[in-house]
């Protein structure tokens, strides 16, 4: 029975996956307006996108997209046959794929191949980023492109100190990494440990305190694992919502802070080229109009986009300097790439929810853009 319904739920995902890359694509528009999930993580790999994260080709998406269907269909199959022609218990033809959830030593077995196969698959990721082709990098210089990684960052002090971060305020947990350094050497940290635990778990009996301590049943099995689900469904919230470095921007749409930047930014450019002085310009409570100070005496985007001050963005990032935002720079330094992006993201915060039309109440009836990290934060 495991076998025929396994086969049956990876065929159905790997159907609605290729139905989803393989849809209408339009190049000229970013991949947030078009209601797309999936073929973000394509993008973010490298595949079709160039400077700036422009769709250069959409071939690997349609591959892709052929690729799930294909395999969609041998699953299928694989279903239809365990469940009309193949075996009711497959240790008659097949012991290796015999089991009994009560056997421990199988369990943990099973355990180890699971961990080898994540731990492979993150590799994949690595050399990915690494050797074949590279993945894109929102924080390249000129907003953003895809390259290599050569210097993955190897420091455990580094790495795992995202671990033990708190989750709360500004130091922000895992979900902080911000370059893609420390994201492929995460990667490496994990798909190691994930292989020598894995090769571990198969080798091993369960020790005589785990045998007490867990419940060796199929219903247990399945808490345990949704108990994990749970946890990695948040994980992966909290980063769709808040990074926008293994979440580029380009492809998912500014996160909340980064939208209401780009318009105090937006603003900001249109006034000073009309003659305003933003450096001392002051609104009607006697703060600054365009730049104040923040808590910790940096130069900051004034107005109601104060309360997120601490934003890191690669389109802003180029404006700072020791103290802030570099009054100089943004007299004179500011690039048109810059003021483009930012005029895109400030007309698309993530506003709507998982069940929404979109929009904000105020739009017309036309307008009715979801962001895509609004559908993947509530949907996780």
């Amino acid at each position: 029975r495991c076998s025929r319904s396994t086969c049956w739920l990876n065929g159905i995902l790997g159907w609605c996956n290729d139905f989803i890359c393989s849809i209408t694509l339009c190049s000229r528009k970013p991949l947030y307006e078009q209601g797309f999930i999936c073929m973000q993580h394509l993008a973010s790999l490298g595949y079709g996108v160039g400077p700036g994260g422009e769709i250069t080709s959409t071939v690997p998406y349609f591959a892709v997209g052929v690729i799930h269907l294909i395999s969609s269909a041998v699953l299928g199959f694989g279903g239809i046959y365990h469940s009309l022609l193949g075996p009711d218990t497959l240790e008659e033809s097949f012991p290796f794929f015999g089991y009994d959830w009560r056997d421990k030593n199988k369990m943990t077995t099973i355990l180890g191949i699971h961990l080898i196969l994540l731990g492979a698959g993150s590799l994949l990721f690595v050399a990915k980023a690494m050797y074949i082709g590279g993945v894109y990098d929102t924080w390249a210089p000129g907003g953003g492109d895809v390259r290599f990684i050569t210097t993955p960052t190897l420091n455990p002090i580094v790495i795992f100190g995202y671990v033990f971060r708190s989750p709360f305020g500004g130091d922000g947990w895992i979900v902080a990494v911000n370059n893609m350094e420390d994201v492929v050497g995460g990667h490496i940290w994990v798909g190691v440990l994930c292989i020598i635990g894995g090769f571990w778990h198969i080798f091993t009996k369960p020790f005589a305190w785990a045998r007490r301590a867990f419940v060796w049943s199929g219903e247990a099995y399945l808490s345990y694992s949704l108990a994990a689900i749970s946890l990695m469904g948040l994980t992966a919230a909290l980063y769709a919502w808040y990074n926008n470095t293994a979440y580029p921007s380009e492809f998912y749409g500014p996160t909340g802070p980064e939208a209401s930047q780009s318009q105090a930014f937006t603003f900001l450019v249109r006034d000073q080229r009309l003659g305003a002085n933003v450096s001392s310009a002051q609104g009607p409570t006697g703060l600054g109009k365009y730049l104040m100070r923040s808590p910790s005496g940096e130069i900051i985007f004034g107005g109601e986009t104060m309360r997120f001050w601490d934003l890191r963005a690669p389109w802003v990032e180029p404006l700072r300097g020791p103290n802030g935002l570099d009054i100089n720079k943004i007299k004179n330094d500011i690039q048109p790439w810059q003021e483009r992006r930012a005029a895109e993201y400030m007309t698309h915060a993530p506003l709507g929810s998982l069940n929404s039309v979109g929009g904000v109440a105020t739009e017309i009836n036309s307008v009715n853009y979801v962001s895509p990290r609004s559908w993947l934060c509530c949907s996780h």
